[in-house]
C-alpha cells in the first residue's frame, strides 16, 4: 500500500491541478530545495503528466547566503531527477524596502512571475506553504493589529491581474508531513539557516510562540488558527461581493479623483463603511489606508463638525455638498 503521507501530498497536488486538467498547460513549482517545496515538486512531477500538464520548476537564488548558488543548482538538479525537465535557476538582487523578509519576498515573486511568462504563459504557480505557515501568518497579523484582511492569511488560490493562478496545495498539511514525505521517498531537503535565525519574527513565532501556546492551551492551536483564517476569508469574500453590488450606486467621478455619497456611508454599518472607504482609495490611488486613517475619513460622514481636508497617502479627502471627495495629492 502507498504510504499515507505520500498519498496525502500527492492527493493535495492532484486536487490543485484539477482545474487545469487536460489543457496541456505548463504549471510552475516554486522550489527552494527545502522539505516543503521538494515534497510538492515530487508530487507535481508525479501528478502533472497524468493530468495532461507539463511541470516546470524555478529556484530563486537571493544571494543572501554563502553558497546560495550551489544550493539553488542542487535544487534544480533534484527537480530534473524527479522528472521535471525544465528546472530554472534565477538570481535576483534583494533590496531593502520593507525589511529583508519583505524585500526578498518581493524579489522572489517578481522572478517567479517572469519565469511563468517565459514558460509561454504558465497556467499556475504552485507554492509550498503549509498549515504551519498559515498559522504563523495569522499570529503575525494578530500581533501587528493588521485587521481581518491580514488574519485571513494566505489564500489557497488567487488569480492575479495577468490571469496567472497562484496556488497553495499544501495548506491543509503540516510541515511534519512534508518532512516525512521526503524521508520516505529518499529525498534530501536543504535546511535553510534563516529558518532557525531568531532575528526574524516568523522564526520566533515558529520556534517559541507556537510551541508555548501548544504547551499552555493544549494541542491543535495551529489547526485552530488555520480554521480562523479560512472563516475570515469567507467573511472577506462576502464583504467584497456586497461592496461590488453597491459601489456603483454610491460613487461618482470627481475632478482628479472620485467621490462617495455621505448619506450612503452613514447608512452602512461601520465594518462595511470602512471597507468601502479602503476599497475606493485602493482602487483609485493604489494605496492602503490604515485603520486610523479610515476612521478619520469615516468621521467626515458620521461625525461631521466642519473639519477640513484629511491628508492621506497619494490623496486628500474632503466633505463637500453631500459627498466625500478624494482627490490626488499635488505632486
Amino acid at each position: 500500500m502507498l504510504d499515507p503521507v505520500i498519498a496525502a501530498v500527492r492527493r493535495a497536488a492532484r486536487e490543485s491541478l484539477r482545474p487545469f486538467e487536460g489543457s496541456g498547460a505548463r504549471v510552475l513549482v516554486a522550489l527552494s530545495g527545502g522539505a516543503d517545496s521538494l515534497a510538492l515538486a515530487a508530487a507535481v512531477a508525479h501528478e502533472a503528466p497524468r493530468a495532461g500538464l507539463e511541470p516546470w520548476a524555478v529556484t530563486v537564488d537571493h544571494g543572501l547566503q554563502d553558497g546560495s548558488a550551489d544550493v539553488a543548482a542542487r535544487a534544480a538538479r533534484q527537480a530534473e531527477e524527479l522528472g521535471i525537465a525544465h528546472a530554472r535557476v534565477v538570481r535576483v538582487d534583494v533590496g531593502a524596502d520593507g525589511g529583508p523578509e519583505a524585500a526578498a519576498r518581493e524579489a522572489r515573486y517578481a522572478a517567479i512571475r517572469r519565469v511563468a511568462e517565459d514558460a509561454g504563459g504558465a497556467a499556475a504557480v504552485l507554492l509550498a506553504h503549509t498549515l504551519d505557515d498559515q498559522a504563523e501568518t495569522v499570529l503575525l497579523g494578530l500581533a501587528r493589529g493588521s485587521g481581518a484582511a491580514s488574519l485571513q492569511g494566505m489564500a489557497p488560490r488567487r488569480t492575479d491581474e495577468r490571469g496567472l493562478a497562484w496556488v497553495r496545495p499544501l495548506l491543509a498539511l503540516r510541515r511534519d508531513d512534508t518532512r516525512a514525505f521526503c524521508e520516505r521517498t529518499g529525498l534530501e531537503p536543504w535546511a535553510d539557516p534563516h529558518n532557525a535565525d531568531a532575528r526574524f519574527a516568523r522564526v520566533r513565532v515558529r520556534e517559541r510562540l507556537l510551541p508555548a501556546l501548544e504547551r499552555e492551551l493544549g494541542p491543535g492551536v495551529a489547526e485552530a488558527l488555520a480554521r480562523t483564517a479560512e472563516q475570515l476569508r469567507e467573511d472577506n469574500d462576502a464583504f467584497a461581493d456586497m461592496i461590488e453590488e453597491i459601489i456603483e450606486d454610491i460613487v461618482e467621478p470627481a475632478e482628479a479623483g472620485i467621490a462617495v455619497s455621505v448619506a450612503a456611508l452613514a447608512a452602512n454599518p461601520a465594518a462595511l463603511r470602512g471597507r468601502i472607504i479602503r476599497h475606493v482609495v485602493s482602487s483609485e490611488f493604489g494605496v492602503a489606508l490604515t485603520r486610523s486613517q479610515t476612521l478619520e475619513v469615516a468621521r467626515l460622514a458620521i461625525d461631521w463638525r466642519g473639519q477640513g481636508p484629511i491628508d492621506l497617502p497619494e490623496c486628500q479627502a474632503t466633505r463637500a455638498n453631500g459627498w466625500i471627495v478624494f482627490t490626488a495629492s499635488a505632486q
